[in-house]
């Protein structure tokens, strides 16, 4: 169970599952049925962006119903944001943006980050600030040349790719030094009925089938 765990063991099942599913909905009344079938798909580690409605309550609606799931916050752009996040029970936090006043926030209650960041100095200003991963965003803008590039001569760094991934192109992230991969519009971009639900589902499955081959 994933109810009670340190830092380092949310970064270790993190590191282990190599994939986060980002669930950034307009409509508060679509979220429980969507992290439900991420679930049934098989997803371990998904976060809840802070710019959907209600982002707090399905938080710890959600660490409530699945303690075998991590569920993080995500667009954590902020510490007052942060905290609101940590109080609603947030097991991780990620962001958009290179601010390590978030991290601070996070260690302090003992839950690791993955913190966006796009340049070198970015990059390397994240990991200084002791960030769990580096989330390089929007990672399809800028392409997997860049990405190698980036990680060439910074390869101690956990560095995920977060961005415009679709089924197609996980093999060429992970074959470009991808620690893991951030996933949202492939999966949740329509979810208005039972059988988008489903659809999510399937799509889920393929995912974590296609992200276990770089395992």
């Amino acid at each position: 169970m994933f109810s009670c765990m340190s830092r380092k063991e949310i970064s270790e099942v993190i590191a282990k599952e190599k994939l986060v599913v980002v669930i950034r909905l307009q409509d508060q009344k679509d979220v429980a049925g969507v992290i439900n079938s991420l679930i049934e798909g098989g997803i371990k580690v998904l976060e809840v962006t802070s710019n959907t409605p209600g982002f707090v309550e399905e938080i710890a609606k959600a660490r409530a119903l699945y303690p075998d799931v991590l569920i993080g916050a995500g667009t954590v752009i902020n510490t007052k944001i942060a905290q609101k996040a940590v109080d609603a029970g947030a097991q991780f936090l990620v962001t958009p943006n290179t601010n390590p006043k978030v991290i601070e926030v996070a260690h302090s209650n003992n839950i690791p980050v993955l913190m966006g960041a796009l340049t070198p100095t970015e990059v390397c200003d994240a990991a200084e600030a002791n960030a769990d991963f580096v989330k390089l965003f929007p990672a399809d803008i800028m392409g997997i040349p860049y990405f190698k590039s980036i990680k060439a001569p910074l390869s101690h760094t956990k560095l995920l790719a977060v961005g415009g991934i679709d089924l197609e192109t996980v093999k060429d992230w992970f074959l470009g030094g991808a620690a893991g991969i951030g996933i949202a519009g492939a999966l949740t971009s329509k979810v208005s009925s039972q059988e988008d639900l489903l659809a999510v589902k399937e799509r889920a499955a393929q995912f974590v089938a296609e992200v276990k081959k770089y395992g």
